[in-house]
C-alpha cells in the first residue's frame, strides 16, 4: 500500500518531485496536475505568443517568457503560465525565476483538464498579486476572457483584444487568432 500524497505543497516539495513531463504547480498549498495539452492549445499559444513577440520587438517594455517556469511569490505559490511578460529593468538582469517578480501579463490557453483552475485558484492568485492583466484564452469558445486585479467578472473579448500597457497599444484580432 503506498504513500497518501500530502495535501498540502509547497513551492519546494513541487520542485522536488521527479522530472516525468507533467506540470505541477502549487497554490496556496493546492496541487495542480496538468495534463499534456492539446495540439490546438499548442497552435492558439504560437499564435499568441507570435502577436506580443512582435509587439515587444518595436516596443521593447517587457520580457516574454513562458512555461515551463516557476514563478513563486511565497512558500505555497509556484505557478507556470502558458505565457508571460515581465517588465525589463536592464540592471536586474533575470538569472533565476524568483528574479522574475510579478508580471504585468499573464495568459493562459484553456484546456479540458485546466479550465477550472484556470478560471479559479489561478486567476484569484494573478488578481491578488497583482498581475496587471490576466488573459485566459478560451479556444472552444473561441474568446479571451480579460482579467484585472479589481475585476469581479471578466471583460469578454470575441473580436479584438487591445492591450495599453502605459501608452502603446497592442491589439490582437481574436477572430483571427482562431482561424
Amino acid at each position: 500500500m503506498g504513500m497518501a500524497a500530502p495535501l498540502y505543497h509547497t513551492a519546494d516539495m513541487v520542485r522536488a518531485l521527479p522530472d516525468d513531463g507533467g506540470r505541477y504547480e502549487t497554490v496556496h498549498g493546492e496541487l495542480l496536475v496538468t495534463p499534456a495539452p492539446r495540439p490546438l492549445h499548442q497552435i492558439v499559444l504560437e499564435r499568441v505568443r507570435g502577436a506580443v513577440w512582435s509587439y515587444l520587438q518595436h516596443h521593447p517594455v517587457g520580457m516574454m517568457l513562458s512555461a515551463p517556469a516557476d514563478l513563486s511569490w511565497g512558500p505555497d505559490v509556484l505557478v507556470q503560465p502558458d505565457l508571460f511578460v515581465i517588465r525589463r529593468d536592464p540592471s536586474r538582469p533575470v538569472v533565476s525565476w524568483s528574479d522574475v517578480g510579478i508580471p504585468v501579463l499573464a495568459v493562459e490557453i484553456l484546456s479540458p483538464g485546466t479550465a477550472s483552475q484556470d478560471r479559479g485558484a489561478k486567476r484569484r492568485l494573478y488578481q491578488r498579486a497583482g498581475v496587471a492583466e490576466y488573459w485566459i484564452v478560451d479556444q472552444d469558445a473561441r474568446l479571451i476572457e480579460r482579467w484585472r486585479p479589481d475585476d469581479v467578472r471578466p471583460e469578454v473579448l470575441d473580436e479584438t483584444l487591445v492591450w495599453d500597457d502605459g501608452g502603446r497599444e497592442f491589439t490582437i484580432d481574436v477572430t483571427a487568432l482562431f482561424r
